[in-house]
């Protein structure tokens, strides 16, 4: 019998260091967000980087891995999902850095 054992904790802070830093990963922006202009996108990443409001309602996994919230005029989203190394499949352990690719995409909700 095997057990998956989860690090959430691991994960959660490998995401806060994504989403704050935009180290540890790949950063994603949509059309919409792009079309918005540097000055835009810079304060809504800010705004991305010091989000706070994870809930058991909105981060039911503790994983830090999604966010909702209104910056700079707009209802924007943000994701991060855990990839394998080829980016071709989900990653087989979102802890482990050595064989997952971070992918944090942002996108104004409009565009869900």
């Amino acid at each position: 019998m095997t057990t998956d054992i989860v690090d959430v904790g691991r994960i959660a802070a490998l995401n806060d260091i994504l989403r704050r830093t935009l180290c540890g990963g790949t950063l994603v922006l949509s059309a919409g967000l792009i079309a918005l202009g540097r000055a835009r996108q810079q304060i809504i990443l800010e705004a991305i980087a010091a989000y706070e409001g994870f809930t058991p309602d909105n981060d039911p996994y503790g994983e830090h891995d999604f966010g909702a919230l209104e910056v700079a005029g707009e209802r924007v989203f943000f994701k991060i999902d855990y990839f394998d190394a080829s980016l071709s499949c989900a990653s087989p352990d979102p802890a482990d850095t050595g064989v997952t690719a971070r992918v944090l995409t942002v996108m104004l909700a409009g565009e869900y």
